[in-house]
This record gives structure tokens, sequence and C-alpha cells, in this order.
């Protein structure tokens, strides 16, 4: 557990590669704040967080703006 008590800001993580860092990281211990401008994916990678027995919360973020 690399990442306990740590907090991870991942952008992207609705699905490919953000989504799977933020499962990766979680399984690291840490606290992951899933972002991405669909926020169905964002919610969807949240739960899996939760449901691998992860803290998650799912974010709207538009990096653009």
């Amino acid at each position: 557990m690399r990442l306990t008590d740590k907090i991870s800001i991942i952008t992207g993580a609705g699905q490919g590669i953000g989504r799977a860092t933020a499962l990766k990281f979680a399984s690291e211990g840490a606290k992951v704040a899933v972002c991405d401008i669909n926020v169905n994916a964002a919610d969807d990678t949240a739960s899996a967080v939760r449901e691998a027995g992860g803290e998650a919360a799912a974010f709207y973020i538009d990096v653009t703006d």
C-alpha cells in the first residue's frame, strides 16, 4: 500500500488509461478524485473503485476550460 493517506486527482479517469490508473492508485491505498468531462463515465469509475474497497469521488472536469 504505497499510496496510503495520499489523495490522487486523475483527469480522464472515466475510461481507458485514466480509469486503469484510478483503479491502480486506489488498490495502492490512495483516495481518488475521478475527474472527466463525461460525468457518467467518472461515476462508473468511482463506483468500480468503491466496489473494490477503495475511496473515490467523481467530478465533472473540462481541462480545456
